[in-house]
């Protein structure tokens, strides 16, 4: 698969919000929507609730950016019990807003560790995934996904029944020593329900990853029989029939995704694949 399309596949699902990722990707973006950053948030003493983690994420703050989140701080820093919870939930959620996902995910372990319980655990297990999808490097990608496997399983120690943790912590084996672990609970999640869109866009991503795209295209036509209006897995099926050879399919399923998908990223990733298809 060509290298660009490949990393523009992947910013663009980052961006779209769930974080349905291939993890560990260096993105250039010469505009500057998107900074890649190296997530360091798990090395952050617990105990140091007063650090700064910012310093640590890619793009620089503008001063009006800053002066918000240097209020939200300060209210975090003051604040006692469950105001401080509840303050570094905001925190958190600034960071997040701002694409900085080790600064929101640090916050909202805070927040979980002062006020335990099934919406924070899930918070914090779903801030570390996000840095965890966007991690460089391979050790702090390796104690991001251990973070997000330690908070999802808090939350599912309480609610075993959320699909969408055991969805997500299953892509943190995939570069694992056990990889099938996560395959297995994607399984898992699917035996339970198997229409669930998370599930299904997860192992299509593993099969392009293991280049078993026939195997992909089975999960994406899964996932648009129950959904039609999802682009990213329309996306990624006609990406995946281009790597079959299918190209007029191809192009058919790519002309629809250019109507209907709006991000900017998306469009580019399609006009290369349209390049390569009329090559």
């Amino acid at each position: 698969m060509n290298k660009s399309i490949l990393i523009s596949c992947v910013l663009a699902v980052g961006l779209a919000g769930t974080l349905y990722s291939l993890p560990k990707v260096v993105v250039n973006n010469k505009a500057g929507e998107m900074e890649t950053q190296e997530s360091t948030a798990a090395e952050e003493p617990a105990s140091s609730a007063a650090a700064a983690p910012n310093s640590h994420d890619g793009a620089k703050l503008s001063a009006e950016q800053q002066a918000i989140v240097d209020q939200l701080r300060n209210s975090f820093q003051k604040a006692v019990d469950q105001e401080k919870a509840l303050a570094g939930i905001k925190l958190s959620d600034q960071f997040r807003g701002l694409q900085k996902f080790d600064s929101a995910a640090y916050y909202a372990e805070q927040a979980s560790l002062i006020a335990p319980g099934v919406e924070n655990h899930m918070r914090t297990g779903d801030r570390y995934y996000d840095a965890y999808g966007f991690a460089v490097d391979e050790q702090k990608a390796k104690n991001l996904g251990q973070k997000t496997r330690e908070y999802y399983k808090k939350a599912l120690d309480l609610n075993p029944g959320l699909l969408t943790a055991k969805a997500n912590m299953a892509m943190t084996y995939v570069n694992t020593p056990n990889p099938m672990q996560g395959i297995m609970m994607l399984r898992e999640v699917l035996d339970n329900d198997p229409t669930n869109e998370l599930a299904l866009f997860n192992l299509g991503i593993l099969s392009m990853r293991s280049n078993q795209y026939a195997k992909a295209t089975d999960r994406f036509r899964q996932i648009l029989t129950n959904n039609p209006s999802n682009t990213k897995a329309k996306f990624y099926l006609g990406l995946s029939l281009v790597e079959l050879g299918k190209n007029d399919e191809a192009r058919k399923v790519l002309s629809e995704v250019k109507k209907e998908e709006k991000d900017p990223i998306i469009q580019q990733a399609i006009a290369e694949l349209e390049g390569r298809l009329n090559q």
